[in-house]
């Protein structure tokens, strides 16, 4: 999970692209690993990578209006099965990306190349193949998928017909807080994020504790406080027992996906995203100042730990949040729910996408 709510709000207030036509993508055929019936899964050559896709039609028309759904970490594009499932049946084209780095996507070596502007590319072009070029999409992203839907919705609104994003508020760019140092001077070396920068350290971590531990780990995690991962004690808090069963939402198979996958691709294109923090923030400096201009729903869960972060209401109640994104239709905040809300309350989710979509259709 990014649970990057705490880095967003210290900097801001706590102190043609290539789809070559159906014919030429390389389509995989529909397996029962997605435990959907009727998912096509493609592989599309989109910004100079191989993306794995995955697609289910609305009525077949061939009209259908495309919501694109950007999964965050440690997620891929299973963590949206409930609500491809649910809005292809009311008349949506849904398609759900792994995006750089995960699951079936090819995943470059070079850190620098899992920045805003490579995912942003990515998408855009993800974007033009499935539209032909010339339509906007809806879009719904959660986590780090949240973060990059506000990222692209920045650099080119013209592609989106409406934003439903989750889990992580807009956070305009600091220009006198570089994130890292930040970071580390206010919650230390151990704070996960910061843990992360360092390229092949906490893979081996947890490559060591293994892969099904650490993702059932992040999955389940629901404290709305920060993220600590000591070396040698990664998720020691857990070891009482209280976090060894699944919760009701998250099944053995659903885990044994998630497994597989990170097992086959590894944790380090994901956790690149992390090591562009700072990277990000050199580069995004002409969007200094800059609002969203598309029509927004925000939800977000009261036991997130991402809505318990240092600013987080006060953002949302006090207007900032309204004047950074002028569009904002409406906040939702989902009381008992936690970080993964459209896995632990996917009917609430659909419903609440489904209503906000119609008013553009």
């Amino acid at each position: 999970m990014v649970l990057c709510t705490y880095l967003n709000h210290l900097f801001s207030r706590f102190l043609h692209f290539l789809w070559k036509q159906p014919d030429q993508a390389n389509k995989l055929s529909t397996s029962n690993m997605s435990g959907l019936d009727g998912v096509e899964h493609k592989t599309l050559k989109v910004n100079g990578i191989n993306m794995h896709v995955a697609e289910l039609p609305g009525s077949g028309s061939g009209g259908d209006p495309i919501i694109l759904f950007i999964h965050g970490f440690p997620e891929l594009w299973y963590t949206w099965r409930h609500q491809m499932t649910a809005l292809s049946s009311l008349g949506y084209r849904t398609i759900a990306p792994d995006l750089r780095g995960y699951g079936d996507t090819d995943a470059p070596e070079k850190v620098e190349d899992y920045t805003y502007f490579n995912i942003v590319g990515d998408l855009v072009a993800l974007i033009d193949a499935v539209t032909g070029g010339d339509e906007a999409v809806f879009v719904v992203g959660h986590d780090w998928g949240a973060m990059i839907a506000w990222q692209l919705c920045m650099y080119r609104p013209e592609k989106v017909k409406a934003l439903f994003n989750m889990s992580v508020l807009f956070s305009p760019r600091n220009p006198d807080r570089v994130p890292i140092p930040t970071l580390r001077r206010f919650f230390g070396d151990d704070y996960y994020i910061c843990r992360f920068q360092k390229p092949g350290e906490i893979e081996a971590e947890f490559k060591k504790l293994g892969t099904e531990k650490v993702l059932k780990e992040f999955l389940t995690y629901k404290t709305p406080g920060p993220l600590y991962l000591p070396k040698g004690k990664l998720f020691k808090s857990s070891e009482n027992g209280a976090s060894s069963a699944l919760p009701p939402w998250l099944t053995q198979e659903d885990l044994d996906y998630y497994v597989t996958n990170y097992n086959n691709k590894g944790f380090t294109g994901p956790i690149n995203y992390y090591r562009n923090i700072d990277r990000n923030w050199e580069l995004t400096a002409p969007w200094t100042g800059a609002k969203i201009s598309v029509p927004v729903k925000f939800i977000v869960g009261d036991q997130d730990l991402t809505y318990n972060s240092p600013g987080a209401k006060e953002y949302i109640n006090g207007g900032g949040f309204k004047k950074d994104v002028p569009l904002l239709d409406e906040t939702v905040v989902l009381k008992g729910v936690g970080h993964f809300l459209h896995e632990e309350s996917p009917e609430e989710i659909n419903q609440h996408i489904h209503s906000f979509f119609q008013k553009f259709l």
